[in-house]
């Protein structure tokens, strides 16, 4: 009995279930886990439209310029084609583009970046090679680029992500000069720790989360960027069902079928503004200072 006494007594807390959890989170943050399922819907009608919907590209010259209807929910465009398919498959090119455009963006900027916060000798020239990029409007860039080589979607993603590359060098090189004067990191240069650990290891983890932020933003950049080229006749290639190039061929019959604009607008600008309502969602998230000074 004494041995039982004296014995350290410990209990253990269950741990709640996921879905609980899940809901508390959701609780907490009510916008950012809006924008996170509507996203991930959108994601998942994108991926098995091709499964579920005819050809967008499918003629059809007898039913041109219908009215939407219980048949053709946004009407049909000039061609006879479902302009409701048409914005569907409109939401896979825009994400794949807006997906594409801010991994790459993350990468570059990061690896950029990083090495500039940290490299004195190299500093200056990097950054005022930003610079000279930053100084062309991103717009005129991208033209120019695939007026070089050609309208197709790798060449669309690289004229886009170009463009965002130097302001996210210049985000992650300051957030680096900042960490790089911090106690623990100066004690791991004193120790002799390499530059590709010093990055990894301590300054790396205390970038991911502006990052993070930037991404959402450069994501909906990129999407406003690839419709404004595909309506300019720039972007994507023609055939390809985009919102930029629908825009394009609807801006002719905008007094007869204004469905044909209207659809493809709405959906750009809707999903533009989940993404930077997400953005927001992610900052307050990830930043608990500005958090408790909004009061949330």
């Amino acid at each position: 009995m004494a041995a039982l006494l004296d014995s350290p007594l410990t209990l253990e807390t269950p741990k709640s279930p996921r879905w609980q959890r899940l809901a508390a989170f959701a609780r907490r943050h009510k916008l950012l886990a809006f924008s996170i399922v509507v996203f991930a819907l959108l994601a998942l009608v994108a991926l098995i439209a091709p499964l579920v919907l005819p050809d967008p590209r499918a003629l059809n010259p007898v039913l041109r310029l219908r009215a939407p209807s219980a048949e053709h929910w946004f009407g049909t465009d000039h061609l006879g084609r479902s302009v409701f398919v048409r914005t569907i498959y409109g939401t896979r090119v825009s994400l794949a583009v807006g997906t594409a455009v801010a991994i790459a963006t993350c990468v570059l900027g990061l690896s950029i970046g990083l090495f500039a916060g940290f490299s004195r000798r190299w500093d200056g020239v990097i950054m005022r090679c930003m610079d000279g990029l930053m100084a062309i409007p991103g717009v005129l860039l991208a033209i120019a680029l695939m007026a070089l080589f050609g309208s197709d979607m790798r060449t669309v993603i690289a004229a886009i992500t170009l463009p965002e590359v130097p302001r996210m060098a210049r985000l992650v090189r300051s957030l680096t000069l900042t960490v790089r004067t911090q106690p623990y990191v100066q004690a791991a240069i004193t120790h002799g720790a390499r530059l590709p650990r010093l990055l990894l290891r301590h300054v790396l983890p205390n970038v991911v989360a502006p990052v993070m932020v930037q991404a959402t933003y450069v994501f909906a950049s990129a999407m406003i960027l690839e419709a404004v080229l595909s309506f300019l006749g720039a972007g994507t290639p023609p055939d390809i069902p985009s919102w930029g190039n629908m825009l394009a061929e609807g801006r002719n019959y905008l007094g007869r079928a204004p469905w044909i604009l209207a659809f493809p607008g709405v959906a750009l600008a809707l999903l533009v503004l989940l993404v930077n309502v997400s953005g927001d969602a992610w900052r307050d998230l990830l930043d608990p200072r500005l958090a408790r000074a909004m009061g949330k």
